[in-house]
């Protein structure tokens, strides 16, 4: 009598869909997210909800897998682009927001795709004086940073 064969966990693979936790740390070490002591997340991977680095690192991986991995600064994010960092004119945040609205250092303000199909945002770095014109920092957060991201596979389909 032959005992039938273990079966194997589903690993991660292009287009799973995927439940897990995860945790992403960084340089600090202070956690940026963190969804081990909530509700877990679910995404597609290919999606593009997650970088491309940490997608490529969860490829393989089998469910029930927990693990961690520490990105090089510029990897999870790009590295940051100057080009990035832009002078906006008070009359098109007047056309796009509230005109009443008082910007200071490290708000962080959403704009409207060119499409207007999604929304992208800015972290104000400084306003000029007199207020006509507020410096904006359209790369992520995190660009040009380490990160470090734990992650607990829950399910693969």
């Amino acid at each position: 009598m032959s005992t039938p064969p273990l079966a194997r966990p589903p690993l991660v693979k292009q287009g799973s869909f995927l439940t897990l936790h995860y945790r992403m740390a960084g340089p600090d070490g202070a956690d940026i997210i963190n969804t081990f002591h909530g509700k877990p997340a679910t995404l597609s991977l290919g999606a593009g909800e997650l970088s491309p680095a940490i997608e490529q690192r969860l490829m393989g991986l089998a469910e029930g897998a927990r693990t961690s991995f520490a990105l090089a600064a510029g990897e999870a994010f790009g590295e940051r682009n100057p080009d990035l960092v832009q002078w906006v004119g008070r009359k098109l945040l007047n056309e796009l927001g509230d005109p009443d609205e008082q910007y200071r250092a490290g708000d962080v303000v959403q704009f409207p795709t060119p499409d207007g199909m999604g929304q992208y945002a800015g972290s104000v770095q400084q306003v000029k004086a007199g207020g006509d014109a507020v410096q904006f920092d359209f790369n992520h957060p995190l660009a040009g940073q380490p990160v470090v991201f734990e992650v607990q596979v829950i399910g693969v389909l």
